[in-house]
């Protein structure tokens, strides 16, 4: 057992995917921090969390440059309300001062990853393509087909195929019109590739994945039927940003994950949603299969969490055997070390928390454990 991430990771490995059991509790990002820190020696330049890659542009504008405040960066380059996680604040804190001075090719980087859309939620496409549109300086409407943003955003426009914007035929000309936009944007590829285009490459593919996951929102499917789809979608995004950011991150150094143990494992995923199982492809199944022995996955388990109301687990668990032989608060070992025990049945919705089982302790090289 041992608090140390660089006793686990090996000359090969240049993405490292740690998950977290539960969002629900900032223990995971905590820890994280430090372990972030600890890699930096091993020549890790860069960190992905599971928050909007166009948004995280902000926030990695401060990291490397000071740009803005750091309050800009925590409510601007985080979604999915990860900006008001303390240990996020820390982290981009820490990251900044670490760049305090170096020469850029020293410097750390942070990415978001993610999508920027909520299970239940997914926004206009509007303000992405006219980014590039405006970068490209042409002149073509795209707010008159897009209409007001809310009618994308709002709730029914995902959940009810008859309320979604995707199959109208105002939604058809928006992707007629990003199609085009991005012919000419790869026609104007400079080389070297500069910052400015980069971010105008960002915006079009981040409009284009939104037109993507709002036509699938149109599709007549029953309720039970209507997630996995979306869900499979959302990693498929994320698994391209993953492969995105190590191409653009290979000639520095190397890249920390940090997201849901469910989008880093190796094989699929599968959560409860409207009464039913949902299993799809999450980002870690798509990405390890092309990245071979370049990809470490590092899985989580929780014993017990107070501010969750996660009790103490049974001694016949997966949890409840880990609590007995991390002596620490916290400590990594070997997922083999783990022996064949029963999965926990006492965690409730309202927690967040997944279980340890042997599915996925096939698939991680390392466990992170947390007794709480």
């Amino acid at each position: 057992m041992s608090q140390d991430i660089r006793d686990f990771v090996t000359p090969s490995c240049d993405l490292l995917g740690l998950g977290e059991p539960t969002h629900a509790t900032p223990v995971f990002a905590e820890i994280r921090n430090e372990l972030f820190a600890q890699l930096v020696d091993r020549g890790f330049r860069s960190i992905a969390l599971e928050t909007d890659r166009v948004a995280a542009l902000v926030a990695n504008d401060h990291v490397q440059d000071g740009t803005g405040t750091l309050d800009l960066a925590m409510s601007e380059g985080f979604t999915h309300v990860f900006g008001t996680v303390e240990a996020n604040r820390r982290l981009i804190d820490w990251m900044r001062e670490f760049n305090e001075n170096r020469p850029p090719a020293e410097r750390l980087s942070f990415h978001g990853f993610d999508t920027q859309t909520e299970n239940t939620s997914a926004p206009s496409p509007r303000r992405y393509l006219e980014y590039a549109r405006d970068f490209l300086e042409l002149d073509v409407d795209i707010a008159g087909p897009a209409g007001d943003d809310e009618r994308w955003s709002r709730t029914e426009a995902v959940m009810e195929a008859a309320s979604s914007i995707g199959a109208t035929a105002e939604a058809y000309r928006l992707r007629a019109i990003a199609a085009e936009l991005l012919a000419a944007l790869r026609a104007r590829k400079p080389e070297p590739v500069t910052d400015a285009w980069s971010r105008a490459e960002l915006h079009l593919m981040a409009g284009i994945d939104l037109l993507r996951y709002h036509r699938q929102c149109a599709e007549p499917l029953e309720p039970t039927e209507r997630y996995m789809p979306l869900v499979a979608i959302r990693d498929a995004i994320m698994a391209r940003n993953l492969l995105e950011i190590r191409a653009a991150e290979a000639g520095r150094g190397r890249t920390l994950v940090f997201a849901h143990n469910l989008h880093l494992r190796r094989r699929p995923s599968t959560m409860r949603k409207a009464g039913t199982d949902v299993t799809w492809f999450p980002a870690g199944a798509l990405v390890a299969p092309l990245l071979g022995d370049r990809y470490t996955f590092v899985a989580t388990s929780l014993g017990r969490c107070e501010s969750i109301a996660l009790e103490e687990p049974e001694p016949d668990t997966y949890e409840g055997f880990l609590r007995k032989h991390v002596t620490t608060d916290w400590g990594l070992l070997p997922a083999s070390d783990v022996p064949p025990a029963r999965v926990r049945t006492d965690p409730v919705p309202r927690q967040g928390y997944f279980p340890l089982d042997q599915g996925l302790l096939d698939e991680a090289d390392v466990l992170l454990h947390v007794n709480g």
